[in-house]
This record gives structure tokens, sequence and C-alpha cells, in this order.
């Protein structure tokens, strides 16, 4: 086994990966990735994909790609330095390409000096009939009647109910509330107060792969992939959410405004977030 082999694999048994884990996270074979942790860097297609692979592994590990592509370059694969040599034959054309070539040359740029007054006589044109079609509705102007009759009254009235229905409905929105409930083997539990429109908010701020499912590890998959910081992932909160996040530093949790410390830790993290009442979500946060 290779030094850049032993790493990624300990890495991967630090993290209670399976190789089988790797390659659904990452869509790379499992023969693959063995011939990566074994160094046989022979069985994978090229040079250019052992170098994408081990930085797709090391990502999905916790690891800086960077950094370990650049402390184990001498140990992966160059891609062979393509030398072309064999240009000369086409350095010498003939007199007769070149001249057909100053024939359609001068064709082009007459062409060009005939359209460009064209085009510019058709703008005007097109600008001059757009602006002339406003002067015809000013003869139609009757508004001016029609205001006369409409009495102020009216509006008065209207503003001064509005603002007794307003107040009304700002109170009844109940404030989020994120409460961590237990912790069972690898999973953290968290009871969110349930709501109308409620979403589970994930901004990244890197590169971190990402799963989120229905109720649990085995329910419907909504979303699994590589995630690079570019915006915010929303999923609605009717049912409960198992999240598994590769990066839990490169991600913060948001339900609408409210957050919580998830330790910021470089590794793994697994979530479940369940929506109960708010009365219930107290009472389970206190146990």
């Amino acid at each position: 086994m290779s030094d850049l082999g032993a790493l990624l694999r300990k890495a991967r048994e630090q993290r209670g990966y399976s190789l089988d884990d790797i390659q659904e996270y990452t869509k790379i074979r499992k023969r693959y990735l063995e011939a990566i942790e074994t160094g046989e860097y022979k069985v994978l297609p090229g040079s250019f994909y052992v170098r994408a692979f081990v930085k797709t592994y090391a990502e999905t590990v916790g690891l800086d790609a960077e950094e370990v592509l650049r402390l184990y370059q001498k140990e992966l694969p160059q891609p062979p330095s393509s030398e072309t040599v064999i240009p000369e034959p086409m350095i010498k054309p003939r007199r007769r390409s070149v001249q057909h070539n100053d024939r359609w040359g001068k064709v082009a740029v007459s062409i060009l000096m005939w359209a460009f007054p064209i085009l510019i006589a058709a703008v005007i044109y097109v600008y001059w009939t757009n602006n002339k079609e406003p002067d015809t509705p000013e003869l139609n102007s009757n508004p001016p009647i029609s205001t006369e009759t409409t009495t102020p009254s009216l509006p008065s009235e209207t503003t001064s109910v509005t603002p007794s229905s307003t107040p009304s409905l700002t109170p009844s929105a109940d404030p989020v509330a994120l409460t961590f409930v237990k912790k069972v083997g690898s999973i953290n539990y968290y009871d969110v107060t349930s709501g109308a429109g409620r979403q589970l908010r994930l901004e990244v701020t890197g590169r971190a792969w990402i799963e989120v499912r229905e109720n649990d590890r085995n329910g419907k998959k909504l979303f699994s992939e590589n995630v690079t910081g570019t915006e915010p992932l929303n999923f609605d909160l009717t049912t409960p959410l198992y999240v598994n996040v590769g990066r839990t530093d490169l991600v913060t949790f948001y339900v609408d405004d409210a957050t919580f410390d998830d330790g910021n830790a470089a590794g793994s993290t697994k979530y479940i977030f369940t929506p109960v009442e708010g009365s219930t979500a107290g009472t389970q946060g206190n146990d």
C-alpha cells in the first residue's frame, strides 16, 4: 500500500466510511478506489483521472485536497508531455490559395461597407416609428374629466380600515426553536417547532458532500452530491429530515433565522430534524 493510499484509508476509517459509502458519495467505481488505496494507478483510465479521483476522495473524507496533491505529487503518475513536431509541411501555402482568400476578403469588406449604412438606416427608421406612435394617444386623453368625478373621501375610508387589519396578523407567527434532544450513535436529533412554509436551509461556504433523506438514513433520497458554496439549499420541513454532511465546518444550518452551534468540526456529522408542535418541542428538549 502506498503512503497516499494509507492516508486516504485512515481518514476514511476514522469517519466510519466503507468503500461502498465513498463510491455512493463520489460516484467513483469501487475498484478505482481500491486501486488508489493500494497504489495501483495503472488500473485507472489515465493520469488525469488519477489526480481528479484522488482530489475527490480526499475532499469526501475531510482532507485538504490541494495539500494532499502537493505532498504526494511525486507518487502520482505525471501526464505525458505531448510534443508536436510535425507541422512543417503545413507552413508553405500555395499562392493560389492566398489569392483566393484575398478575393474573398475584399468581397466581405465590400459587403460590410454596404450593409453598415443599411443597418443604420433601419435602426433610424425603427427608432423614428416607435417615437412617433405615442403622439396619437394624446388626442384621446379624457382622464381629466373622470378624475373630477372621483371624490377624495373614498380613499380616506379605505386607508382608515387597512391599518386595523395588519397588526392582528403579525403576532400570530410563532418563533422558531431548534432543540437538541439526544445523540444515538453518530446521529444528532433536533426538534424544530413546526409552522406553515417552514424550511431547513443549508448555507455552504466551501466544497462539501451533502445527503438529505426523508425520515431517516433509509428514507427517500431528496439530495445527494458534492456542493460548492454558491446558493443555499432549501428543504421543506413537512416530515423529519435526515442530513449527512461530509464537512461540518463548511455548512451552517438555519430554520428561518434560527440556527445552532454544530461544533464546527472538520469531519462528517449526521442529523435528524423533526418538526413538532411548539409545546412538545420545549418538553422534549428538557428530557
